[in-house]
């Protein structure tokens, strides 16, 4: 019998989106509820069932058609917390980065690894595709909000470096809500490695 996959629970404290009204934003702005369908959150500019390739996919030529697993994006209020604290800013906000989602409660968010599960009260079930990995953009934008400190873009970077949280995918569609219980279940562990070279009088025999 299989072992089951672990699980933990934590709560969605904010969601956002960004519409395709918006082409120039990148920060998105708090809404009580979102839709979701098998093509992400109705209405966010980064839903859709495809996406074209770019520099995060490099083994496909740029603006190839694939599948989009970039549906949404899940940041962590503990992980921006310990971001800010290292800028040396008062606070980061989910929507500065861009999220779609901010949970409290989930220890090391960044850290979970790819095919874990968030499920939501109202059928909403999100499949995690890896780390959001950071760039300049978010920084760009904590960098407006304090013009006196020079350098927070750059700095960003690696202040954020597996605290950036993940982005993922719509196995179901539902309901989320603003204050949802989110129960995040982990994919079984899987250790693979490579077959060893026979040895010499292996081969030979």
């Amino acid at each position: 019998m299989p072992t089951p996959a672990p699980s933990l629970t934590g709560h969605l404290a904010n969601v956002l989106l960004c519409t395709d009204a918006e082409p120039k934003r990148f920060v998105t702005r708090e809404v009580p509820e979102v839709k979701v369908d098998f093509a992400g959150i109705e209405g966010d500019r980064h839903a859709g069932l495809t996406r074209k390739a770019d520099v995060r996919v490099p083994w496909f030529p740029k603006g190839t058609v694939i599948r989009n697993t970039r549906q949404l994006s899940v940041v962590s209020r503990e992980e921006m917390i310990e971001v800010a604290r290292t800028l040396g800013v008062p606070h980061v906000l989910a929507s500065w980065l861009g999220a779609n989602l901010e949970l409290v409660g989930v220890p090391r968010l960044t850290h979970l690894p790819p095919g874990t599960r968030l499920f939501f009260p109202e059928d909403a079930t999100l499949v995690m595709e890896g780390e959001n990995l950071p760039c300049v953009q978010p920084g760009r934008v904590i960098e407006a909000h304090h013009p006196d400190m020079k350098g927070l873009a750059g700095r960003f970077v690696k202040a954020a470096w597996q605290k950036r949280g993940l982005v993922g995918w719509v196995e179901r569609p539902g309901l989320i809500r603003a204050g949802d219980e989110v129960r995040v279940m982990l994919p079984p562990p899987v250790t693979y490695s490579l077959p060893s070279a026979p040895s010499e009088s292996e081969a030979v025999g």
